[in-house]
């Protein structure tokens, strides 16, 4: 139902624009499926790169637009909140994005969040995050990036599980396979995870959101070369060993994987001594496994 403020935003609003940004992530710390039943969840590891949206009123039009015009998720998204709140005006969309698209890293995610929060800031609407996900949940299986800090979620029933909290800065060192994967198309996939499987997730999520919780990089970087290992039976990276070579020789904390996504990443410690020359050794070994080679950066919500 309409809300009761949804009369006047068509005048009120004309020509109004809003801004709004969200965060990709760098595939997940731990993904999998717990014991019983709807027991999907990935915990995230938020990244230095964003989408950032910007939605300009036009309520001359019918329609919203969007550039580049194959964000047409973003458009569908805008249109529902649009529709939620009984705004018959349209507008245009701008989706700039400096996440890879198809990689693993939310970019679909994070279009779809920052384009909702431009159109609500546009609109003077109040978007909480349940609002979001009710949204989103009509879309696409979605990644947590609605959420500041690193948290559990349902990304198949769009739903939280528990904020877990923040870590210190880390650098990832990602290395990509290639190719792209559609995201709802993988996660159609029946899982191959045995009963035993899933009881080493509910360990993993405790294992990983405890360590968190302590800010220990160390034992986060363990249970990601975990579910990492674990992944290969879903969805295995041809490099991965490689990879754990490199991890091991450069004495890195772990190794995260895109779990639905084409790439990998060698978690660094940014404080630890001597980490501008083991970021150095770490890119030059991955270079050697792959031409496609780059740097991220995790971030802190302290």
């Amino acid at each position: 139902m309409p809300s009761p403020t949804a009369a006047p935003i068509q005048p009120l609003y004309r020509g109004a624009t809003g801004v709004s940004t969200c965060f990709g992530t760098f595939g997940e710390l731990v993904q999998g499926v717990l014991p019983g039943r709807d027991g999907d969840f990935l915990v995230t590891l938020p990244i230095a790169r964003w989408s950032m949206a910007t939605f300009q009123v036009d309520p001359r039009a019918p329609e919203v637009r969007v550039r580049p015009a194959h964000k047409t998720k973003a458009v569908r998204l805008c249109r529902l909140l649009l529709d939620s709140v009984g705004a018959s005006t349209g507008g245009v969309l701008t989706v700039d994005s400096s996440l890879p698209e198809g990689k693993g890293l939310a970019s679909s995610s994070a279009d779809l969040v920052a384009s909702a929060r431009a159109v609500a800031n546009a609109l003077h609407l109040d978007l909480s995050p349940d609002r979001i996900e009710r949204l989103l949940r009509r879309i696409e299986p979605t990644d947590g990036v609605l959420y500041p800090g690193i948290v559990a979620f349902d990304h198949r029933r769009v739903r939280l599980r528990g904020r877990l909290g923040s870590l210190p800065t880390m650098t990832i060192v990602g290395v990509d396979e290639g190719g792209t994967v559609d995201t709802v198309a993988f996660n159609r996939i029946e899982k191959p995870f045995s009963a035993g499987d899933r009881r080493e997730y509910a360990r993993l999520l405790d294992r990983v959101a405890d360590a968190v919780a302590r800010r220990d990089l160390v034992e986060v970087g363990a249970a990601a070369t975990r579910s990492a290992l674990m992944n290969q039976a879903l969805s295995p990276k041809r490099s991965l060993e490689a990879v754990l070579r490199v991890c091991a020789d450069v004495a890195a904390l772990g190794v995260v994987a895109a779990h639905s996504g084409t790439m990998l990443g060698v978690l660094l410690d940014a404080g630890e001594p001597g980490y501008p020359e083991r970021v150095a050794a770490t890119v030059r070994a991955c270079s050697a496994i792959s031409p496609d080679v780059s740097l991220y950066r995790s971030l802190a919500f302290d």
